[in-house]
């Protein structure tokens, strides 16, 4: 990236099924949902989205090999995104099992994300 040029924060967690995809989703869904960038086209090589740069950190608790990351990117519409990951998060208890909610225990998995754009 040759100019970062905004950052945007999100927390995901999954209370239900362990499941640190679907945590780190909605990770970056709160970190991007509620901005809007109207003036990015005027600062990207040719006006054009494709040429955004997006670099999406995710800190993430456990289970790093389940992480599935065209899910995570397909959250983003435009650019050339690049995800990294690294500890972090936390797995906290939920207080209770619901097995009809895919729960193998009663943790909750909770996900920040930090989503990078430029040029």
């Amino acid at each position: 990236m040759e100019q970062l040029l905004f950052i945007q924060l999100g927390m995901g967690a999954d209370l239900h099924g362990q499941n640190v995809t679907t945590a780190a989703v909605r990770a970056v869904r709160d970190a991007i949902h509620r901005n809007s960038m109207p003036g990015i086209r005027s600062m990207l090589p040719g006006g054009s989205l494709d040429n955004m740069k997006v670099k999406v950190k995710l800190a993430v608790p456990c289970d790093h090999d389940k992480l599935d990351i065209d899910a995570v990117t397909a959250e983003l519409p435009f650019g050339e995104v690049t995800v990294e990951v690294m500890n972090g998060g936390m797995a906290t208890t939920s207080g209770i099992v619901i097995p009809e909610k895919g729960d193998v225990n009663d943790l909750m998995y909770v996900v920040i994300a930090s989503v990078e754009v430029g040029r």
